[in-house]
């Protein structure tokens, strides 16, 4: 499964190499942008938040104030959107409290575009954000990259008992199914 800690890329994203990384103006604390990014994320309507970064985190999911600054400051952040798994990552700024205050304000302007108006245009912009690298089975069912089948499996089983209407859950079965076929056919097993 995705965890906070360390840092896991979505598959295909581009990397900012480090040479090219800039300093922002933001000047919130980390904590207080990780806050504000939970905050954007449920007024936006996501579920099931997780924020992977190089930082250590405490078992309630917290930063460790005492953490030091990673050589790889990138964030992603993941969660579910109206049944749909969503991703936001970035690391173009030198710290991961500039990279997950950019993750936010990003989330905050496309909230505008539904507070302005303009809400199909917010359903439009997710459809192309799914139009681009279609999400990785990995991401779908919330797995490492070193993730084995029988690790698969199990997300995918968990997914599916959550996600069904009979629990309360709507999940995209298609999706789900897709996804788990497409880590057998990945991982050399037939199903």
């Amino acid at each position: 499964m995705i965890e906070n800690f360390p840092l896991y890329w979505p598959e295909g994203w581009k990397r900012t190499r480090p040479n090219s990384r800039i300093r922002s103006a933001f000047r919130k604390t980390t904590g207080v942008a990780r806050n504000d990014l939970l905050h954007e994320i449920a007024l936006l309507g996501g579920s099931k938040v997780v924020i992977s970064t190089n930082v250590p985190t405490r078992n309630d999911g917290l930063f460790y104030a005492s953490a030091r600054e990673p050589e790889d400051p990138g964030v992603a952040v993941y969660f579910d959107y109206q049944k749909k798994p969503m991703c936001f990552a970035c690391d173009q700024y030198q710290t991961v409290r500039e990279n997950i205050q950019a993750v936010a304000m990003t989330i905050n302007a496309l909230r505008g575009i539904e507070r302005w108006g303009a809400s199909d245009m917010l359903e439009r912009a997710f459809r192309g954000f799914a139009a681009l690298p279609a999400a990785s089975w990995r991401s779908v069912l919330r797995v490492g990259p070193a993730a084995s089948l029988a690790e698969a499996e199990a997300a995918f089983r968990v997914l599916v008992h959550e996600g069904h209407s009979d629990h309360g859950g709507n999940a995209d079965m298609d999706l789900l199914v897709q996804a788990r076929d497409q880590a057998r056919l990945e991982l050399g097993e037939r199903g």
